[in-house]
């Protein structure tokens, strides 16, 4: 993968350790909190490897023009690193960038990161009871492995019939070609989802012929974005109870919004409302009013926020497509509808690799079995954090951490604390290695399907990214308030595990260890 634009870094072998204790994988907010955190915590003995030159994850690789978070920037943001000096209620995405390369350094992180470290194999072995993990950039090991490559790492392109013999360029949102001149160009951009929504009216501005293909509409609601004063930022740099105040007004008014999710009817009318309200304040025409109103129920899709999207659609330079792109013919592409455009440039706007992540073929048991044969039905763990049969393995933004309604920056924060109970654990009793119980995990696993039915997620005509499609199961999205989630999964309980002792050969009974 080639990193974006902004500060590389080279490595220096005699500086960070291949044998440590913690093996961390990924320098994005998962992986930069679990070494920040572990720093504070007294351990040094960890690595962190990272694929590309730089730190900040789905922020260093998302380049596009109009890149920004849906989430306020005080509430996406490390509670332990709070940012006086955020410019907006949503941050663009330098500025994000900037605060992860801040807390790499600040928290001391650099020395311990590995830069195109690429990793190609992870393995535990059952005999030396560690981790081994082969990069480009060398083998590793460590008693611990932590895995914090999130959902939006690795981008999915569709199967376009005709597309490699299409005569201009094709890049994806998230491997933004800036080689390529826009200005005056005639731009396809497949998708309609919360890249698409920033980045279109970017394009519009400079596109001399600009089509979106739209394969459903979303929800889209005013974005509440605004500047902070510097009297504000004063006042979060002096008041240390600031931050936090504002940081708690956020995520509650946040936390309202799951009622919707819940689907229920009044909640559900409401947020129709205001979609409805907004699409037609700023869209006149019956015609494309129509073509852009969702046909599924809210939360369903992510609610997508913006004031600019519907504005460019009505320009004169602009079409919308209401259906899919079909296939590709030379310089055409061609809609499911059959109405075919001529293109100089196709940009996919079309997510990631979030149900199937690569990572997952690449992490092996004792036995050689990776967490991709396990996950035939979809992504499962004990906790959203720790998976049977993977012994002292976390997974961070991994199964079921996903949410609609707030930040995944507050459950990376709970997972963590999981964490560092885990491995406090383990340390007060000997080394013991940690294996959650299939029982455990199945347990919860169940629960969470349970709880997501009546959701808007599994009811009916919602297709969405955050179900598995070879078993229709939930497996991407927390099903709950996202308080709930540091509630249950935000301290490490060892009751549900079997611990093999340092120098045992079998599983010891929980009990006869506590």
């Amino acid at each position: 993968m080639t990193p974006a634009a902004g500060t590389r870094h080279q490595n220096a072998p005699d500086t960070s350790p291949t044998d440590v204790e913690i093996v961390i994988i990924g320098t994005g907010f998962a992986g930069l909190g679990m070494g920040a955190r572990l720093k504070r915590h007294g351990q040094d003995s960890f690595v962190i490897l990272e694929r590309a030159q730089d730190v900040g994850g789905t922020w260093r690789d998302n380049t596009y023009p109009g890149a920004a978070c849906d989430v306020p920037s005080h509430l996406y943001s490390f509670s332990f690193r709070p940012n006086p000096d955020w410019s907006r209620v949503f941050s663009p995405g330098p500025e994000i960038l900037e605060y992860l390369r801040d807390t790499a350094r600040e928290e001391g992180l650099l020395p311990h990161i590995r830069f195109g470290a690429d990793v190609e194999d992870a393995r535990w072995d059952a005999d030396r009871r560690r981790w081994t993990v082969t990069t480009a950039d060398g083998v590793f090991s460590g008693r611990f492995l932590v895995t914090g490559t999130g959902h939006l790492a690795d981008e999915s392109l569709p199967r376009i019939k005709g597309l490699d013999g299409f005569t201009g360029d094709v890049f994806h949102s998230a491997r933004w070609n800036h080689d390529v001149d826009l200005k005056g160009k005639r731009i396809g951009v497949v998708g309609s989802g919360a890249t698409a929504i920033q980045l279109i009216p970017e394009l519009a501005e400079i596109a001399s012929e600009l089509v979106v293909f739209q394969r459903s509409a979303p929800y889209v609601t005013p974005r509440p974005d605004r500047g902070y004063t510097e009297t504000q930022k004063r006042l979060f740099r002096r008041d240390p109870a600031a931050i936090p105040a504002h940081r708690s007004e956020i995520f509650w008014f946040l936390e309202t919004s799951y009622a919707q999710r819940r689907a229920v009817p009044e909640q559900l009318a409401q947020v129709k409302a205001v979609a409805r309200a907004h699409l037609e304040r700023q869209v006149e025409d019956e015609g494309l009013r129509a073509a852009l109103t969702p046909d599924y129920e809210p939360g369903c899709k992510r609610i997508l926020i913006s004031d600019t999207y519907y504005p460019a659609l009505t320009r004169d330079n602009v079409t919308l497509e209401a259906s899919a792109l079909d296939h590709v013919e030379g310089g055409k592409a061609v809609s499911a509808q059959g109405n075919a455009h001529e293109l100089d440039v196709l940009v996919f706007c079309t997510g990631f690799e979030a149900t199937e992540p690569p990572y997952a073929a690449l992490v092996h048991d004792g036995e050689g079995v990776s967490l991709a044969d396990r996950w035939t039905r979809g992504m499962e763990a004990f906790a959203s954090t720790t998976v049977s049969g993977f012994p002292n393995l976390f997974i961070l933004n991994g199964p079921n951490t996903g949410l609609g309604h707030n930040s995944i920056v507050y459950v990376i924060e709970a997972q963590i604390d999981y964490v560092l109970g885990a491995l406090d654990w383990s340390r007060a009793h000997g080394d013991r290695v940690l294996d959650v119980s299939a029982e455990a995990q199945a347990r919860y696993v169940e629960e969470l399907q349970e709880r997501g039915k009546g959701t808007v997620w599994l009811g009916d005509g919602c297709k969405s990214w955050y179900i598995d499609p070879r078993s229709g199961r939930l497996t991407l999205i927390w099903p709950e308030f996202a308080h709930e989630f540091r509630h249950r999964n935000g301290s490490f309980d060892p009751a549900s595990y079997v611990v093999t002792d340092d120098g045992a050969t079998r599983d010891l009974p929980l009990a006869a260890v506590r």
